[in-house]
């Protein structure tokens, strides 16, 4: 543990962590998905968990802190973030998969460089920084203006989903976000860059070229800093897990996983 955090430990919170376990225990790694700032746990119970446990894979959801039904934390940080993420999963029965999406990437990223993954995976990830909130700023102005006063950032259904997503859901799925604390809000504008993972886990990172919140390029960028190239699914929004082609990501993710990828072995 370093000096700081035991000098300043993270306040505890209550978690919602919600979960769908394989009908035939498998042995296979647990996978723990963190979803991005204003979603919580049940972005990933719609489609994925269900998925992920139907071909062997226990899976589990956390809502962080402040968001879904975990307790209340306005004044969150990236770290407290992270120090739930890396609870839940030393909580889990066998080393786990870690897998982020948008800010949750990050979230997940500042995770690696305190549990030993088994290996993560990045999908649609924001990174942060000025050029990301630049490209918000182009995109959705008022939406995401307020962020840098403290208010929330609100993203429009044209950024996170397809056209092909009906209409009705699109509008529902918009309706259940929430916003994430001010402080990390602020640190995620800032760019706060993640420490080295321990272990030097495996990572995949995955998104789409048509996604209106992280640029193609920032998908690659990410993609480089583990090593890899980006793995791209054309046509779908920011929200892969819950757009109307999810299975795609979801299987490609598994699929992954299923070959069992080693460490990487970067210096």
């Amino acid at each position: 543990m370093r000096g700081r955090e035991w000098a300043r430990p993270v306040r505890p919170v209550r978690r919602e962590v919600l979960g769908a376990a394989p009908e035939v225990e498998q042995g296979r790694p647990p996978l723990l998905f963190v979803p991005g700032f204003g979603h919580g746990a049940w972005a990933f119970a719609e489609h994925w968990l269900g998925h992920a446990a139907s071909r062997g894979f226990p899976a589990y959801a956390l809502s962080l802190r402040g968001h879904g039904d975990s307790g209340p934390a306005p004044e969150a940080t990236l770290r407290a973030y992270a120090h739930d993420v890396t609870q839940v999963a030393a909580g889990l029965p066998r080393q786990a998969v870690l897998v982020g999406h948008g800010a949750g990437a990050l979230v997940v990223a500042h995770a690696l460089a305190r549990y030993p993954a088994r290996a993560a995976v990045l999908v649609a990830p924001v990174f942060g920084g000025w050029a990301t909130f630049g490209a918000a700023l182009r995109r959705n102005p008022v939406g995401t203006l307020p962020a840098v006063f403290g208010g929330p950032l609100r993203l429009s259904r044209r950024q996170l989903f397809s056209r092909e997503l009906p209409e009705a859901e699109a509008r529902s799925y918009v309706g259940r976000l929430g916003r994430a604390g001010r402080r990390a809000q602020w640190q995620l504008l800032t760019g706060r860059a993640a420490e080295p993972a321990v272990g030097d886990p495996p990572v995949l990172v995955l998104g789409s070229p048509d996604d209106r919140v992280v640029p193609a390029t920032a998908l690659t960028r990410a993609a480089r800093r583990y090593g890899s190239a980006p793995l791209l699914f054309p046509g779908m929004g920011h929200d892969m897990m819950l757009d109307a082609r999810w299975r795609e990501p979801v299987d490609a993710i598994l699929d992954w996983l299923e070959k069992d990828p080693a460490p990487t072995g970067r210096p």
